[in-house]
């Protein structure tokens, strides 16, 4: 019985059912090639590569870059910026923690103690409300002799806004021993909303407020003010360049929303 029971089954198969298997099978070799990742360069999915756009050979720099991330976001951001920011520059060291504190880094607790005249410590992190304050960093560069500032150290906070003000003030009691806080222009303007993928071609999701900047980007800007005038520009442009890329990856797969219309009392009509 139970091998005339399996019959029927065999006796069915047509056609079809062969393209159907092929089908399936082409659907799960896809989605393998689209889980795969590029292991060996930029980390991302294959069908997202962007190893032929970084430098085959990292960029040397004068400002030594020190990026704390949060323990979470390379786990949970699949878009962050941060793994290639890592294979563009030379002198780039990666901290993961919730808060610098001493020895937490050999570099950074040695320029505490014995600060060096031509390596000042900046750390980046835009004002967001009156209560805080930093200096812009052009304004800085310009009142700052060369010499004072030939090899600085720029730390930079990886993770959510949220994430990274939280960083921000429990490394305070540590950073302001000997580090100056900076920004890029006026910092944020909570008031006002920030850019989205499809208003701009170096956001790759929307920030919470205007002047709100990914690490990439955060980092491409201050080195152009930060080294010798002839290679900033150069710097931040091949830094944009793989961020311009990443966007344009992520801007294939996303939709518009358009606003919906919501019907209110006394025949007000208001968008969503």
């Amino acid at each position: 019985m139970e091998e005339e029971e399996a019959l029927p089954n065999m006796w069915f198969l047509s056609s079809d059912d062969d393209n159907d298997e092929g089908d399936k099978e082409e659907d799960c070799q896809s989605r393998r090639q689209r889980r795969s990742k590029c292991w060996e360069g930029c980390g991302r999915p294959v069908a997202t590569c962007i190893c032929p756009l970084l430098p085959p050979c990292p960029i040397p720099t004068s400002t030594h870059v020190v990026v704390l991330h949060h323990p979470q976001e390379l786990r949970t951001n699949k878009i962050a910026t941060l793994p290639a920011l890592c294979r563009c520059l030379e002198r780039c060291s990666l901290l993961c923690g919730r808060r610098l504190h001493p020895g937490a880094s050999p570099l950074l607790d040695s320029l505490s103690a014995f600060p060096s005249p031509s390596s000042p410590v900046l750390f980046l992190f835009p004002t967001i409300g009156p209560s805080e304050s930093a200096i812009d960093l052009k304004r800085w560069v310009s009142h700052t002799p060369y010499a004072s500032r030939a090899e600085p150290v720029l730390i930079v906070f990886d993770a959510t806004w949220r994430y990274a003000r939280e960083m921000v003030a429990a490394s305070l009691p540590y950073l302001e021993r000997f580090a100056l806080q900076v920004q890029i222009g006026d910092g944020c303007d909570a008031g006002m909303e920030g850019a989205s993928t499809f208003e701009s071609d170096v956001v790759l999701r929307k920030e919470p407020w205007k002047g709100c900047l990914s690490t990439i980007e955060a980092v491409a800007r201050a080195l152009r003010v930060l080294e010798p005038e002839e290679r900033g520009p150069e710097i931040e442009e091949r830094l944009l360049a793989v961020l311009r890329a990443m966007v344009a990856f992520q801007a294939v797969h996303l939709t518009p929303v358009k606003p919906r219309t919501k019907l209110k009392k006394k025949g007000k009509v208001v968008r969503e």
